[in-house]
């Protein structure tokens, strides 16, 4: 990576390809199908992480953090069929409630939205989907790291927000990048509390996202539930999740995309448009016979 109006995007791809030269393959084909205006997203957001104190080596480290635990969790997935846990209690001391390794975990999950071509193109998904003239109340279940909401916030015409979330370390991520990059016309009501406790307002949500949360929780049937409960009649509903994917804190496994689908349609949403994404350079095919990952991401309305 030698374009020279993007040093800290050199600097770190530099010193990933240091310290885990095994990735540099994958490293370069995923830039190289990256577009122009999007690498100079992530060198803002390099500068946004520089602001607050990470360095090169920083971002390095949070990044390989996310490459080498799903690369032990894969070993054990290909071992044992399973995912390493299957209830929230197992991974919430070691992930949610730590909070020096959230930071590095949200960091690292948001530079893979940008050097992961499945997360890169679910994020084009949601950018090219997301209403634009649609106004009342935009509700994102599990921000994260806060590049969704804040998207959502640039980009839409909503005008209330809000973010829930049971990490206080996502949500001070958002937090912080809102801060800087936020829409400055508007405010995000932050909530950190467990979207299945059901305090938020039946059918008064015109947008509701949640990425890649389905596959964190033991019943995710009630997630779904929730979601129609607290949505308005036509609202768009944006829901992510993956098939056999394993991940230091996914508990819930989905073995193929017609499970997901099913699991959608019970719960009373009705897929508006999808977006299928087999492990990158495998086929569908490939993937179900061989368990390899599978992204999905849809456009739902309730029935």
């Amino acid at each position: 990576m030698s374009d020279p109006s993007l040093p800290a995007l050199a600097a770190l791809v530099e010193a990933i390809e240091r310290l885990n030269p095994m990735h540099r393959g994958f490293l370069r084909s995923a830039l190289a199908r990256t577009r122009e205006d999007e690498r100079e997203r992530l060198e803002r957001y390099l500068g946004y992480c520089a602001g607050r104190g990470f360095s090169t080596a920083d971002l390095a480290d949070c990044y390989l953090t996310l490459v080498w635990d799903t690369l032990r969790e894969q070993i054990h997935f290909e071992q044992y069929g399973a995912y390493r846990y299957s209830t929230y209690a197992e991974v919430a001391a070691e992930v949610y409630n730590n909070d020096e390794y959230m930071t590095r975990y949200m960091i690292g999950l948001a530079l893979t939205a940008f050097l992961w071509p499945n997360h890169l193109a679910m994020f084009r998904f949601f950018a090219e989907e997301l209403p634009r003239r649609a106004r009342g109340a935009y509700l994102e279940i599990g921000p994260g790291h806060g590049y969704y909401l804040m998207t959502a916030m640039q980009q839409s015409a909503y005008d209330r927000f809000v973010g829930i979330d049971v990490s206080a370390t996502s949500l001070a991520e958002t937090s912080a990048l809102l801060a800087v990059h936020g829409s400055p016309q508007r405010t995000c009501e932050l909530r950190c509390e467990d979207f299945l406790a059901g305090t938020l307002e039946q059918a008064s949500y015109d947008a509701v996202v949640m990425g890649e949360v389905l596959e964190h929780v033991e019943e995710p049937g009630r997630l779904l539930d929730r979601i129609v409960a607290v949505a308005r009649p036509g609202a768009w509903i944006y829901v992510t999740t993956c098939v056999n994917a394993p991940a230091v804190d996914h508990i819930t496994l989905f073995r193929d995309v017609a499970s997901v689908e099913a699991l959608l349609q019970r719960e009373g949403l009705r897929i508006v448009r999808s977006l299928v994404l087999p492990y990158d350079g495998k086929t569908l095919e490939d993937c179900v016979a061989r368990k390899l990952a599978v992204n999905v991401a849809y456009v739902l309305e309730r029935v």
